[in-house]
């Protein structure tokens, strides 16, 4: 009796660990005037990934604009560059290269100055949009996610009208929040995308 009093405690409990109820994923979400995007962070960047987080959760880009935008390269997001670097400590993170992590179409990267530390700027992203992806950056830059929903944005981001420092015409605004999924509503709205 007593085993099956035990055995009945443990399914109860199984059963009641439902997906609702699982660890939360954290899934950056960016809204711009032409639709939006869904970016995975990767936890083998854990301190890019917090980073990002934080800086969303504190409205950080809400006033900010995708900047520079070239075709068969990148959308770049965030505090624009500037002639003097990324000077401040606290918008700057050590950089956390992966070998598995590329800068493959669709990729999320951190923003830097000509450091030689390799440094990157927190307050500045990018999407790489070359089909072919820019290996050129693989080691240089960190990757620390990439899109799973919304590509087809970020390819019309890259082909608005802009300037001769690549900057659009007309603003490109950014609001980034984060979204908190269970597992199971992860899957339904993002099939998986093996990285190539």
């Amino acid at each position: 009796m007593k085993k099956t009093a035990l055995l009945f405690c443990l399914c109860f409990v199984v059963w009641n660990l439902s997906p609702a109820q699982s660890p939360k994923i954290a899934v950056g979400h960016i809204q711009t005037p032409l639709g939006e995007l869904w970016i995975e962070l990767d936890d083998r960047t854990p301190n890019h990934k917090l980073s990002f987080i934080e800086l969303a959760e504190a409205g950080y880009w809400d006033s900010l604009t995708f900047n520079r935008v070239i075709p068969n390269f990148v959308a770049q997001g965030g505090c624009p560059d500037t002639p003097a670097g990324f000077t401040d400590p606290e918008y700057l993170l050590e950089p956390e290269f992966h070998p598995e992590m590329k800068h493959v179409y669709g990729a999320l990267g951190a923003g830097r100055d000509d450091n030689s530390g390799k440094l990157s700027a927190r307050c500045q992203f990018y999407i790489v949009q070359n089909p072919a992806g820019i290996p050129r950056l693989d080691g240089d830059y960190t990757v620390f996610g990439r899109v799973i929903k919304g590509m087809d944005i970020i390819d019309r981001i890259v082909n608005v009208a802009r300037d001769l420092k690549d900057q659009p015409l007309e603003p490109l605004s950014l609001q980034v929040s984060i979204k908190y999924l269970n597992t199971k509503e992860f899957k339904a709205l993002f099939p998986p995308i093996p990285y190539e």
